[in-house]
């Protein structure tokens, strides 16, 4: 991957994914969702959904591309996806931890490392209270090049 990551617009929902293939609510459970769901449990780094549907058919899972995007779509309404935006405007996908975090991503290889940031919180939550925001909502992506590839 060569394009550097971007957040989903703002209207993308806050993440909360789980860490199993249970059903997403109004949502009905199918080979080919569960064939996603369990791809993407095993993938650590953001992946497009082309690269998704590439590995699937490797696996042998016989599910078209259009099946794989619409998933992904539900994944990400339901909060079970992290969605970012690669500089091309790509979305690329992964399954996260549950808990708020901001994201560490390689714009060469797209390794991803989830972290944790007390101070973003705190100086999002000064900022929003100096002109009169509340009840708000962040997301922080940082780029760069990891060790692998620096150099």
């Amino acid at each position: 991957m060569t394009s550097t990551p971007h957040p989903a617009p703002p209207s993308a929902p806050t993440p909360s994914p789980s860490t199993n293939s249970a059903p997403v609510p109004g949502r009905r459970s199918t080979k080919q969702r569960t064939a996603v769901v369990d791809l993407l449990n095993t993938v650590d780094d953001f992946r497009s959904a082309q690269e998704l549907h590439d590995e699937l058919r490797k696996r042998g899972d016989g599910i078209g591309l259009t099946t794989v995007y619409r998933t992904l779509q539900s994944l990400s309404e339901a909060g079970e996806i992290d969605v970012l935006r690669t500089d091309s405007g790509e979305a690329i996908y992964r399954r996260c931890s549950t808990h708020h975090h901001h994201h560490l991503v390689c714009r060469v290889c797209g390794r991803t490392v989830e972290v944790e940031g007390p101070a973003v919180e705190r100086w999002a939550e000064k900022i929003a209270s100096e002109h009169g925001f509340s009840d708000i909502s962040h997301t922080v992506e940082i780029t760069g090049t990891c060790a692998e590839h620096a150099g």
